[in-house]
């Protein structure tokens, strides 16, 4: 599943799952670029992730912003010349009642989740088209495919806005030869999630080199007859 030549932006790339995904691709044989704002975890990388992560473009962009989107994918092309692959794995979590979802969290979880992949697939697909086709990868959630989940209303909706986009996409780029999917993977092992539940069983819980591992096959030319798929990812 070489990805020699190929050019690969990820975002979230510094974080847990992201930095997964980028050592994937990199060792595939992918240019990557990756958009950062967090100093702290740029640095982190840098120090833990080594050769692999010092082989990566680092941008200086908030994907949640129209113009610095722009900005970012202008630099890919500049730089690269082409764009063959987008991994949006920026996002946020909120767990909270209805009653206690205010309207800044409300908008911070479409931001993070919805409007950040909408703005970079918009941005992306130009590129791609002139490449001659490309993967799109999302990540949505189980709120956007169970019918939603209590306690989660800004996020499942905001999840559930990134399938229906996916699907949409999928529909929309298929004649330019891009693929659209999305992941739906359950708890993932991260720093974040294990402070989250300290008590909780993390036997079932998902390594993120095993969903880095899912995407570097959508992202192959083995993934291109797959497209408009909300792959579910747990251990059942």
């Amino acid at each position: 599943m070489s990805l020699a030549g190929k050019v690969a932006l990820v975002t979230g790339g510094t974080g847990a799952l992201g930095r997964a995904v980028v050592q994937r691709l990199v060792r595939d044989g992918a240019a990557v670029h990756v958009p950062c704002i967090v100093k702290a975890e740029l640095e982190d990388c840098r120090k833990t992730l080594g050769e692999v992560f010092a082989q990566a473009t680092i941008h200086e962009a908030n994907v949640a912003r129209e113009a610095e989107v722009e900005k970012l994918f202008a630099a890919v092309a500049s730089k690269s010349g082409r764009l063959d692959v987008l991994a949006n794995i920026v996002g946020g979590f909120a767990f909270a009642a209805l009653s206690e979802t205010d309207p800044a969290t409300w908008q911070r979880m479409l931001e993070l989740n919805a409007t950040t992949c909408f703005l970079c697939c918009r941005a992306a697909a130009p590129l791609m088209k002139r490449s001659g086709g490309g993967r799109i990868v999302n990540v949505s959630a189980g709120p956007a495919i169970n019918r939603g989940v209590p306690n989660m209303s800004a996020y499942g909706a905001s999840k559930a806005a990134v399938l229906n986009l996916t699907q949409t996409l999928a529909q929309e780029l298929g004649a330019d030869r891009i693929t659209v999917n999305a992941l739906v993977p359950s708890i993932i092992d991260t720093p974040a999630n294990r402070k989250a539940m300290p008590e909780a069983d993390t036997s079932t819980w998902l390594a993120p080199a095993e969903i880095a591992n899912v995407i570097g096959f959508l992202a192959s030319p083995e993934g291109a007859i797959v497209t408009g798929a909300a792959l579910t990812l747990s251990r059942g």
